[in-house]
């Protein structure tokens, strides 16, 4: 069987760092896989907040996450920062694309801990479906690329 393997874009439009916490460890005393989407998690909830959104209120829509693909790397341990970079991608009537690129300091360079994808689909919880990504959103998420 394959590996996944995801194409990272070539520019990053956020970047913030997250400490790894002694509860994102598993029994090997590294960061278990389970973390590392809590950390994605955490990182996604800061790139919307630099823009006063929340996963409830995104632009005048909600949004679920529809699929997430991640590519471990190197491991993490108590102690490290993770330095998780954010950017959007692919973009349709109704869903987007947010691709992460978490990294660790190792002496003077950056190591590549995971790379990830995840899709993110606008949705209208009143109504219970799938809602159409609003104007407000798309100009936050792709103007800059």
């Amino acid at each position: 069987m394959g590996r996944l393997k995801i194409h990272l874009p070539d520019k990053f439009i956020f970047s913030t760092t997250i400490p790894v916490r002694i509860s994102d460890l598993n029994y090997g005393a590294h960061v278990g896989n389970d973390s590392i989407l809590s950390i994605i998690h955490e990182g996604r909830m800061q790139f919307l907040r630099q823009f006063n959104f929340t996963e409830i209120d995104c632009g005048g829509v909600s949004l679920i996450m529809s699929d997430v693909c991640i590519e471990f790397k190197h491991e993490l341990f108590y102690g490290d920062t993770v330095i998780i970079s954010i950017t959007s991608g692919y973009v349709s009537k109704v869903a987007f694309d947010l691709f992460y690129k978490l990294e660790k300091n190792s002496g003077d360079k950056k190591v590549v801990v995971a790379l990830a994808k995840s899709g993110m689909v606008c949705y209208n919880y009143e109504l219970k479906k799938v809602a159409v990504i609003s104007d407000t959103l798309k100009e936050k998420l792709f103007s800059n690329l």
